[in-house]
């Protein structure tokens, strides 16, 4: 079974920086993309990074510049770096992967940006 486990998320103040982490029980875990998403309070969730294997990563316009997704395959493991933290960015953020016809999701960790 495909086990993802978010990790990193915490109380921080605008403008102030967080690192995320999601490790994943995945075989072939170097093969597939890995998204980030996230669901803030009210509002549906939304994707806000994804890296593949072979292609520049992709951001939601809203974490352009600011957040950063990166990969270590031999950790099995994805991360999001998130800089120049703002109040709007505040929500549950989730792990997730599609693997043929099913999508996995990990169990979120909550990101707080407020003074």
């Amino acid at each position: 079974q495909v086990q993802l486990v978010e990790s990193g998320g915490a109380l921080v103040q605008p403008g102030g920086s967080l690192r995320l982490s999601c490790a994943a029980s995945l075989p072939g875990f170097s093969f597939f993309t890995m998204d980030w998403y996230r669901q803030a309070p009210g509002k549906q969730r939304e994707l806000v990074a994804a890296v593949s294997s072979t292609h520049m990563p992709t951001y939601a316009d809203s974490v352009k510049g600011r957040f950063t997704i990166s990969r270590e395959n031999a950790k099995n493991t994805v991360y999001l770096q998130m800089d120049s933290l703002k109040a709007e960015d505040t929500a549950v953020y989730y792990c997730h992967v599609r693997v043929r016809d099913s999508g996995y999701w990990g169990q979120g960790t909550q990101v707080t940006v407020s003074s």
